[in-house]
């Protein structure tokens, strides 16, 4: 065998130490060059190669890349190569030397290898793959041991094989390409040079960065590719789990045994996973069986978790891989350290090279570990982007199919905390799950290493470590339950003030900003008490762990010591035992942060799950069936809101043909919106059938309107054809309304339509409906929100049968009667069931519950004797008998009701052509309607602006560069923000760091003097008492430091954490107090997902993320200066390295952290569109559903997404960018420290340990310290926007303690208007143009005009929503401008057009102040007609109403708030039309109430105005047919 192994090696051995060891230039055996060194890197790309053709063969693309540069000068290089070892083979061949085999055998193997790697870079060429990781790894190794034989020929012949250079450097080109091209091209295929990446830095250093300085999201991480991955791993575990479930039902039937759910919430999974993948249906619920057995099975949920990693497992892995070789790295230099202190201590006995080649390999071995580490983190931080990605697509869609129950359970604001918190957390898990295989890793490689080098003693100090186990598992387990609790306060904050600004209008007009300021404190206090024990809880978890090193350390050099006279601790064992408990440090501090961790993802995983699985809309509700001449079908329909409440609708049987105009009447709360509900399948159907035939458009009671241009809300992304547009407009009766809007129908609409009229978005929501040209019309009264002459207009030009719906089946739900006898047929609905259908003159005829009550009411109308009255129903009725004379007469009855009229009415006087109410009237015309979001300064500028590219880019301005305002202002103040942050806590904080950094580092200088201690080096007098004393009082000192450190980092742990949840609480307040102090113009401008996100994420940051950030800045700013100090005490050289590192250092930061400040910035801008879009979608989920619109909407949010992930993954990038070249920064103190200690002469073994033990450290310290300045600036930027909106400018004090009204104000409820001016924001045009008129107290006013004529703007006017610009108001003597807002809207009474209500009680609701007893609240209830409903409810006034008042129906609402104004009985009272959404008796009731309750309040009769046919007036009047 070894004659066989001589041949082929010639006289070389394969392994000769002495030659590598022992020689003044060492080096490896002619052998292992021409074997070992060529055979392993081409081993290794031969064994892979099948791999890579796998993949190339596999992979489609469209097209080839071209021929360039690139791929040329890659292939002209390999074949190159090939031709030199052709060469080479030939000279070989011709020597007269002979030479041995290997090295025909390594040339014919090279020659091979690179026409391997040509033929690979053309077929990936083809494959449209610009490198590969396999190539890039052979060409990396083929440099690394190319190093070995260049340093052989350079020592031996080097003029004799000048070749063999030329061959290292085709080497170093080579792996030059391709480590450029797989680094930065393979990864973002449009970066083609690094001058992009690093121009992004610069860039961001010079000036703010904006979209356009970005480039694309990889396509492999594009929510299109991210997402159906998900979805179809989802399906599949919903799937088996049904499966699963329904196969344990049958078995234990059969067994008689009960089954468990073990979730407490629902599951369900059906066939809507096709249509939604990630949503979950009906299917799973807990069940118990008959029988007596003890036995139980519990059904199985889908794991959201296994789901997650199945679909993203692969990558784990690979990162989890990578993780393992950085922490086996991570141990070489503790290695090193030895050998070098071992070299220092015999440098007499050994050759020179041996101290830089150890010096060396700590440089080689710190970049190699960088490399891994920054690699890996890069993936698994991308990785984490994906994941969040597709589960925040799942949670949207989830949310457009979610039923009743789910959204009871789960409000807007809960479901955006999933999005932003929970999600956010499942991000990070897969960093965390690399963190967890490194946490044992290290930890077992940490206790061989110190076995080997301390022996059984190490064993006594790892008991310690043992006994923290079930310590910290109770921490863990408290950590767990409060994390749920505090998960539990946060949703329901979010919720709350989600309702608060959603209804910030009602609010203010009630004056109950205080009430509803206190209930968010209140549940914020519990938030802080819950976060104050977790705290609590961290920082015992933290001293714990942190003291665990030193403690294992002490005991273990203790235990060393003196359980054997033969034990010397010397400064190798000290020091490399340092290093390696310094390693030991991490796993054992990162623990407690990764089982914190792991227990808030468990929770966010768990919640998020939840949601997943809950209950959702049947898409079976509905059927789709084609029936001959009939377009809806209801078949014995029982359909309810609320499986815990009554059915709704019981008994639904009917047809409607096709084209035909149906009608649905009936009182509040008889279920009319409801029966559309059902038709749409938004209800839960429990019996019978129900088709539609056609597409379907929905008209809601509450019009809902999106944030976008008016053209955009009413194509609702249908084409735009230009004269269909015109036509829709015409027939919505929209054309006025454009040409008074700002840029007409390219004006911007504010959130939820807040600059359009009640009517603007009424009409704008019916165009959308007529304009998408369905088959079925569904219109829930539409009419009720216009003037009347508006709805005759909209009514014959569009439902009627000459308007452009004719020949549509149309379903119009109304209160109007008079539109009745222009129906085909009427539905009547009483207590959810159809007590009559048929056309009006059959409903007359037949004499029943209709007719009757028609008769009933019209009785009761004359008896009310109003001749004035009469005498105008009867005009309109004849001028209808004209118009449609072939209508029955009996149709009169309900017409002569179309007009209400107080008989309340005071005389008005009449004189030169102005009207004058006890005094003077005058106003101008208003020319334009200006309450629109986007103004514009001229026309050159409308036009510009009025291009769809300028309307998205304005979108994007509004949302992305308003959110947080000016930059330049946000760079002057955030120096000002964070000296507000730091003065309380800083001073303190720096001292007890700095004396945490005294006593860990004089803990260590101790053991350098230890181990260098004279009296202990003599090994003859170890059996002394002085020598035991001598180590029992170096024991003790190390003890009193380590105890010293470990004492001061749980004093400053908790100081930090404490404070900063004081600061916290502070800036919330602030912030809180704030809002509901801003002026109604800043909601309208201000979406308000925005400003929830200030309360969500940026709050959450401030809660948890700031103050360990700001921890983690001070230890690595003190532990840095420490590392410094001890270095260049032992080796004063050392300090020739800190001045240019430190400006290296400086200049990395310089570039980097601005750029990183503003990536972040721009990251959490395009958050809040994210979450406005949902907030708008979920208002939305009913009309988005019915017009089949639900792809477009994820698509969108897809898009929106994708926008944010985009600055994430930047962020990542730059992250990576900086890192790598900090931590070669960092590498040069380690070679520096190394070199210094080799070649300076004397040098104790104990100081190079010391020195080189914590130059180690500083590249980690170093690095951290340049990270967490960049995360504070970058985390500062979440109190940057908090403290702007804690600093915007308020409206009018509250309360003025020095000009208070009396307590008996308004006496009389006189209301005087002294050329009153006013606009809605400073720049604007005057809405009211100087109006002057009185009131006088007891009157009952009528406020009349077209569209934007400026009533709701007189109504805004007397709250102050809008300041005056001039003239005044006056109530009873009292300038209403002088007085504190509280003051003046407490004296007044409101109701409202829109009525809102808020989740909680319907006590609540009333009440919110808990100023009235139940006996009050029962009586205002029954004055305002709402007695039998409630009454009719299990838990009466404790109801809950639900998100919005959810489960009433707009009308119950409306009379909800008009018990609330019957409560607070004023002197003045305005109504804006408060009975649109009720039908006509309870508006005569309502009406009743209003003259009875109010009777002295101030609200001319109308026949003087109508006797003046010229006056305005008179013209309405005619308008609307009243005349």
């Amino acid at each position: 065998m070894v004659g066989v192994y001589d041949d082929f090696c010639g006289n070389s051995s394969l392994w000769d130490s002495d030659l590598l060891l022992n020689s003044t230039y060492p080096n490896f055996s002619k052998c292992f060059q021409q074997t070992v060194l060529i055979w392993v890197p081409c081993g290794l790309f031969w064994l892979t190669t099948p791999y890579h053709l796998y993949y190339l063969i596999r992979k489609n693309h469209d097209h080839a890349l071209p021929h360039n540069f690139l791929n040329i000068s890659k292939s002209v290089l390999s074949l190159t190569l090939s031709l030199l070892m052709v060469m080479d083979l030939v000279k070989v061949s011709l020597t007269w030397e002979p030479q041995p085999i290997s090295v025909f055998v390594g040339i014919v193997i090279k020659c091979l290898t690179f026409i391997l790697t040509l033929f690979l870079i053309q077929l990936g060429r083809m494959k449209g793959v610009i490198t590969s990781g396999i190539l890039f790894l052979f060409w990396l190794l083929m440099l690394v041991v190319g190093i070995i034989p260049f340093y052989t020929f350079i020592i031996q012949n080097f003029m004799k094989r000048i070749y063999s250079v030329l061959q290292c450097f085709i080497y170093t080109g080579q792996r030059y390409l391709y480590n450029f091209y797989f680094t930065v091209l393979r990864k973002n295929p449009r970066i083609r040079n690094i001058q992009t990446l690093i121009g992004l830095v610069f860039t961001g250093a010079k000036k703010s960065l904006v979209e356009e300085d970005m480039w694309d999201l990889p396509p492999k991480n594009k929510g299109e590719n991210v997402v159906p991955q998900l979805e179809r791993v989802w399906k599949n575990e919903v799937t088996k789990c049904k499966k699963y479930n329904d196969k344990i039902k049958e078995l234990n039937e059969e067994s008689d045994f009960p089954i468990q759910n073990s979730f407490a919430y629902e599951i369900k999974a059906n066939g809507s996973a096709e249509m939604v993948p990630l949503a979950a249906t009906k299917g799973y619920e807990s069940k118990h069986f008959k029988g007596n057995s003890d036995k139980s099975a519990k059904l199985k949920h889908p794991s959201l978790l296994k789901v997650i990693l199945k679909t993203f497992g692969k990558e784990t892995l690979k990162g989890m891989c990578s993780r393992v070789f950085f922490d086996m790295m991570v141990f070489v230099n503790p290695m090193l350290l030895g050998l070098l202190i071992s070299y220092t201590q015999n440098k007499e006995e050994e050759p020179q090279w041996k101290g830089y080649f150890i010096s060396c390999l700590f440089f080689i071995s710190a970049v190699i570990q960088y490399s891994i580490f920054h690699f890996t983190a890069n993936r698994m931080l991308v990785l984490g982007l994906r994941t969040k990605m597709a589960l925040v697509a799942a949670v949207y869609k989830k949310s457009l199919i979610m039923n009743n129950d789910t959204k009871k359970s789960s409000t807007v604001g809960e479901i955006v905390n999933l999005m932003s918190v929970d999600c956010g957390r499942v991000e990070d898990l897969n960093l965390m799950i690399m963190f967890l295989v490194s946490v044992p890793t290290r930890f077992f490689l940490c206790v061989v290493l110190l076995w080997r080098t301390l022996g059984p003693s190490v064993l006594v100090g790892l008991c310690l470590i043992v006994i923290l186990i079930p310590i910290n598992t109770v921490i863990s387990s408290n950590q767990r339950r409060l994390n749920r609790k505090l998960m539990e306060y946060k949703d329901a904050r979010i919720k709350l003030m989600s309702e608060v600004l959603n209804g910030i209008k009602v609010l203010k007009l009630y004056a109950w900003e205080k009430s509803f300021q206190e209930k968010v404190e209140k549940i914020r206090n519990k938030e802080l008490e819950v976060l104050s024990k977790l705290n609590l809880l961290a920082s015992a978890r933290v001293f714990s762990f942190a003291s665990a090193p030193f403690l294992v350390s002490l005991i273990s050099f203790s235990v060393y010591v003196f359980t054997s006279d033969e034990n010397y601790l010397d400064a190798q064992k000290a020091f490399v035992s340092l290093a390696l408990f310094n390693n030991l440090k991490f796993p054992l501090n990162m623990l407690p942060n990764v089982i914190t961790y792991f227990i808030q993802a468990h929770v966010s995983i768990a919640r998020i799950s939840k949601f997943l699985s809950s209950g959702e809309l049947d898409p079976d509700n509905v059927q789709h069936k084609d029936i001959p001449d009939i377009t809806i079908k209801v078949e014995n329909g029982t359909f309810s809101w609320d499986e815990n409440l009554e059915p709704a609708l019981k008994e639904i049987n009917f047809e409607i043909p096709t084209g035909k105009l149906a009608a649905i009447v009936g009182q509040v709360g008889a279920g009319k919106s409801s029966l559309l509900s059902a038709f749409l399948g938004e209800m839960d159907k429990l019996q019978g059938t129900v088709n539609i035939t056609g597409s379907v458009a929905y008209v809601p009671q509450q019009a809902w309107i999106q944030n976008a241009t008016l053209r955009e809300n009413i194509l609702f992304g249908s084409s735009y054809d230009k004269d269909k547009y015109n036509q829709v407009i015409e027939a919505c009766a929209l054309g006025p309304d454009l040409e008074i809007l700002s840029g007409g129908d390219m004006a911007e609409i504010g959130e939820k339509g807040i600059n359009l009229s009640g009517g603007q978005k009424q009409r704008v929501s019916l165009a959308r409906a007529v304009y998408n040209n369905a088959d079925v019309y569904l219109m829930d009264d539409p009419l009720s929100a216009v003037d009347s002459h508006v709805g005759k207009h909209i009514f014959d030009k569009v439902m009627g049968p000459k308007g452009l719906l004719r020949n549509k089946t149309r379903i119009l739900v109304t209160h109007g009667v008079h539109w009745l006898p222009m129906v085909d047929s009427i539905v009547v609905l009483t207590d959810g069931r159809i007590s009559e259908v048929g056309t009006y003159e059959q409903l007359m005829d037949h004499d029943g519950a209709f007719a009757q009550f028609l008769k009933t009411y019209l009785l009761e109308n004359k008896r009310d004797d109003n001749k004035e009255k009469i005498e105008e129903v009867t005009h309109m009725l004849e001028k209808f008998d004209l118009e449609h004379p072939n209508i029955d007469h009996q149709s009169h009855d309900i017409d002569k009701r179309s007009v209400p009229i107080s008989d309340n009415i005071s005389t008005a006087n009449r004189a030169n052509g102005t009207t004058h109410l006890h005094g003077h009237y005058s106003t101008h015309v208003k020319p334009s309607y200006n309450r629109s979001i986007s103004a514009f300064e001229n026309a050159s500028e409308n036009m510009e602006r009025s291009t769809p590219k300028a309307i998205r880019r304005r979108r994007f301005d509004n949302s992305i560069n308003q959110e947080v305002g000016e930059e330049d202002e946000d760079e002057g103040s955030k120096g000002e923000i964070e000296e507000e942050l730091k003065d309380a806590v800083l001073i303190t904080e720096e001292e007890t760091e700095k004396g945490k950094q005294m006593a860990g580092s004089a803990a260590n200088i101790l053991l350098s003097h230890w181990t260098e201690d004279p009296l202990l080096k003599n090994r003859i007098l170890s059996n002394t008492t002085e020598y035991k004393s001598r180590n029992i009082m170096f024991i003790g000192i190390y003890a009193a430091c380590g105890i010293g450190e470990t004492f001061i980092e749980l004093s400053y742990t908790l100081l930090i954490l404490m404070k900063g949840i004081t600061a916290s609480r502070t800036l919330h307040k602030d912030m809180l107090d704030n809002i509901l102090r801003l002026p109604m113009s800043f909601f309208d401008t201000t979406p308000i997902g925005r400003v929830l996100n200030r309360f969500s994420s940026d709050i959450q940051k401030i809660d948890q993320n700031l103050p360990g950030t700001f921890r983690m800045w001070f230890a690595q700013l003190f532990h840095t200066i420490a590392i410094v100090i001890v270095i260049s005490s032992n080796t004063p050289i050392f300090l020739s390295v800190i001045i240019p590192a430190a400006i290296l250092y400086f200049l990395i930061q310089r570039y980097y952290v601005p750029t990183s400040r503003q990536l972040q910035r721009l990251e959490s801008k395009t958050r809040s569109p994210v979450y406005s879009h949902f907030g708008e979608t979920i208002t939305g989920t009913s009309t988005i559903r019915a017009f089949g619109q639900t792809e477009r909407f994820i698509l969108e949010s897809q898009k929106r997404v994708d926008t944010n992930i985009l600055f994430r993954f930047a962020l990542v990038m730059i992250n990576r960018w900086s890192g790598i070249r900090l931590e070669c920064t960092g590498s040069l103190f380690i070679l520096s420290a190394a070199m210094f200690a080799v070649i300076t002469p004397g040098v104790s073994g104990g100081v190079v340990g010391l020195s080189v033990a914590y130059a180690l450290q500083i590249t980690g310290s170093l690095n951290a310290l340049v990270r967490t300045t960049s995360d504070l600036e970058t985390n500062i930027v979440t109190v940057e926007r908090v403290k702007e909106y804690s600093e915007l400018k308020t409206e009018a004090e509250w309360v003025i303690p020095s000009n208070r009204p009396p307590v008996t104000w308004p006496d009389s409820g006189k209301i005087v208007f002294k050329d009153y001016k006013t606009r809605y924001r400073p720049g604007l045009d005057l809405v009211l143009r100087g109006i002057s008129c009185d009131v006088q107290g007891g009157e009952k006013v009528g406020i009349v005009g077209r569209t934007g004529a400026g009533k709701s703007s007189l109504m805004t006017a007397l709250f102050r929503l809008i300041e005056a610009a001039e003239g005044s108001i006056i109530i009873d003597g009292q300038p209403i401008a002088d007085m504190g807002l509280h003051d003046l809207r407490s004296k007044l009474t409101i109701l409202p057009q829109d009525p809102v209500l808020f989740s909680g009680t319907l006590r609540m609701n009333l009440d919110p102040f808990d100023n009235y007893s139940d006996e009050e609240l029962w009586q205002a209830i029954e004055h305002a007609h709402l007695k039998k409903f409630v009454s009719s409810l299990p838990s009466g006034l404790l109801h809950e109403c639900g998100e919005g008042g959810q489960n009433l129906s707009v009308g119950q609402r409306q009379l909800v708030c008009l018990s609330r104004t019957l409560l607070k009985k004023t002197k003045i009272l305005i109504l804006d039309e408060a009975t649109a959404a009720v039908d006509m008796e309870t508006d005569e009731l309502i009406q009743k109430t209003i003259r009875t309750e109010f009777k002295d309040c101030t609200y001319d009769s109308p026949n003087n105005l109508l006797k003046d046919k010229n006056s305005v007036f008179y013209g309405m009047a005619k308008d609307s047919n009243l005349i």
